[in-house]
């Protein structure tokens, strides 16, 4: 026996609501060929978790689009922000874009030289249990915008139709981009897409290559824009990636025009749809998107449902979930269903609400158990339901200003200058 009969017992008392316990969503992840990348550290369909700034890894990316990809990334970090970090399977480089296409994609059944299931995109399944990290902002530069023509209809591109169900395994974004064409051709590609997990953009850039330059994907760009603003809140994902400047970039493919106040201009019709963009600043035009260099606007996803369309609210509510399950876990088989046990989740539900006001990623909370989604029955079997309603803030996306004389001014005028004069003194002849 070790309980004594004569002294004191100590009994760590877990009743108070828990903190809530932060995920990290700007892991980014990144499917790419690199032929040339040191194999021992980036062996084929295996995932590998380093930091973009570590000199150990980056010589031993090669020189191929895994290399120019965690560059870009880098390009885009905060003041003090010396790396993001990347969850990276290399696949091999195909023939045309089509075979490379197909290596990224991979297969969710395929066994890897080490004996690992799931090649190319699939292997991101497998970091969590390999690696302890789980990529959630996801990118493949360069290798999203093609599309086929199949009877007269458009095709999607085989990656973004892969992409969405790995994102909802994940709880995971992937930034995908379009073909860089107009609004016409990007709405057609577009329409193809099938995801609120997948946040759309066309942002193709001139970057520099030696003594020249080459046009890029900006995906990447704007992947690593995600880690900075994320980085700048906290870890908190509950800001967009829009405003930012889009550093390293020399130019653009399409200068689309942009206006602040007109709908008319192929820019905002790229915005109309939910598309993201790269806007030049112009200096001295006020209407312009900024004063000077490059600058990604773009706030939506591709959920064709109003109520989750910007990507700051589906990304701040994965947070939010992943909170919830790492609290409510520890009461999984300690508690007992009784006043008391379901108390104690909605205490910690309550803090996690809290949290989120207290770092102003909600407008308001509320949690709660209601009697018509509950049943004796279910009690008995140690279930009971209970809701969190929360609301993320919307990014400031539209501004009206009412612009109007006022009137009332001139009366408060009128009153100064009556009282003004009433000060003279009056002149008399002398």
């Amino acid at each position: 026996m070790t309980t004594p009969v004569y002294g004191i017992i100590f009994n760590r008392d877990n009743t108070d609501p828990r903190p809530a316990q932060a995920s990290d969503l700007s892991v980014i992840g990144l499917v790419l060929p690199g032929d040339d990348a040191d194999e021992t550290v980036f062996p084929l369909n295996e995932p590998v978790d380093f930091n973009t700034g570590d000199p150990a890894y980056l010589a031993k990316l090669g020189s191929g689009d895994l290399m120019r990809a965690v560059i870009a990334i880098d390009d885009q970090l905060a003041d003090l922000q010396t790396s993001a970090r990347v969850v990276a399977v290399r696949v091999a480089q195909g023939e045309d874009d089509a075979e490379s296409i197909s290596n990224i994609i991979g297969s969710r059944t395929a066994t890897t030289a080490a004996g690992h299931v799931g090649t190319g995109l699939y292997a991101l399944l497998r970091s969590g249990s390999q690696l302890g990290v789980i990529p959630r902002l996801l990118g493949c530069p360069g290798y999203t915008w093609q599309t086929s023509i199949v009877g007269g209809e458009v095709q999607a591109n085989p990656i973004c139709a892969a992409l969405p169900s790995i994102c909802s395994e994940l709880l995971a974004h992937a930034i995908v981009g379009g073909p860089g064409a107009g609004p016409t051709d990007t709405q057609a590609w577009f329409e193809t897409l099938t995801s609120g997990r997948l946040i759309a953009v066309d942002a193709w850039r001139r970057v520099q290559e030696g003594t020249g330059s080459r046009l890029e994907d900006g995906v990447a760009a704007i992947l690593g824009i995600g880690a900075r603003v994320d980085f700048r809140h906290g870890g908190y994902p509950f800001h967009s990636f829009s405003g930012q400047q889009v550093q390293g970039t020399l130019g653009l493919k399409n200068y689309y025009p942009f206006s602040l106040v007109d709908g008319a201009t192929a820019g905002q019709e790229m915005l109309a749809l939910h598309v993201g963009v790269i806007a030049r600043g112009e200096a001295g035009v006020e209407t312009a998107i900024a004063s000077n260099g490059f600058v990604f606007a773009g706030v939506w996803n591709a959920d064709p449902d109003p109520l989750w369309h910007f990507y700051n609210k589906s990304r701040g509510r994965d947070w939010a979930h992943l909170a919830l399950l790492k609290s409510i876990r520890l009461r999984l088989g300690v508690e007992n269903v009784t006043p008391h046990g379901v108390q104690a989740v909605l205490n910690d539900m309550v803090a996690i609400g809290q949290n989120l006001i207290n770092n102003q990623c909600s407008v308001g909370f509320k949690v709660g158990f209601e009697a018509d989604k509950n049943s004796p029955d279910d009690l008995r079997q140690g279930k009971f339901r209970v809701y969190f309603a929360t609301e993320e803030p919307a990014p400031i996306t539209q501004v009206t200003i009412d612009s109007r004389p006022n009137y009332a001014a001139l009366v408060a005028e009128l009153g100064t200058l009556v009282a003004q004069a009433a000060t003279l003194p009056a002149q008399y002849l002398q």
